[in-house]
């Protein structure tokens, strides 16, 4: 409906309902599909804008109403999203998500065994899953591993080995 403006806001603007007392809120995130830092910018008392209601809620025994500017055109007045699927993927975007982080993954140990069925570490022959003649399976060797061979393999301690490579020190 085509209304005029009451009051503006920081966060947004009282519009005067035709046809009754009641005023609706216009927030500064429904008044354009762009950012509005500033609500004074867009509208001015007095302004006359096209308006949606969009929400209406009881709070205290009053009613507050909740309008839109931006899914009206404010030319000709037609509602631009008239099923709310607009309204619907706003309210999904404020939705907030759990955080997951805190809580902890606990690993299995792996197993210091050989498997006699494919003769690789970490499992037992019943958990084998290796067909007969098929690829071999095993766990991944970890860094510090490779490293502790490497050392070896060059004769002197580890500390050397590692100042000679230090791109496997960055890939880690």
């Amino acid at each position: 409906f085509s209304s005029q403006v009451a009051t503006v806001t920081d966060y947004g603007a009282f519009i005067k309902i035709p046809g009754c007392r009641k005023q609706g809120l216009v927030h500064r995130t429904h008044m354009s599909s762009c950012r509005v830092d500033k609500p004074s910018e867009i509208v001015d008392v007095g302004d006359k804008v096209w308006v949606k209601l969009i929400g209406k809620e009881m709070k205290d025994d009053k009613l507050k109403l909740s309008l839109s500017m931006k899914v009206v055109n404010q030319g000709t007045g037609k509602d631009l999203d008239p099923n709310n699927v607009a309204l619907d993927q706003d309210e999904r975007k404020k939705r907030s998500f759990r955080d997951y982080t805190g809580q902890k993954i606990t690993l299995e140990a792996v197993l210091n065994t050989v498997c006699k069925k494919c003769g690789c570490k970490g499992h037992f022959a019943k958990e084998c899953f290796m067909q007969p003649g098929g690829t071999k399976y095993s766990l991944i060797p970890e860094e510090e591993e490779e490293e502790e061979v490497a050392a070896a393999g060059h004769g002197g301690d580890k500390k050397t080995s590692l100042a000679d490579e230090p791109s496997k020190k960055r890939k880690k």
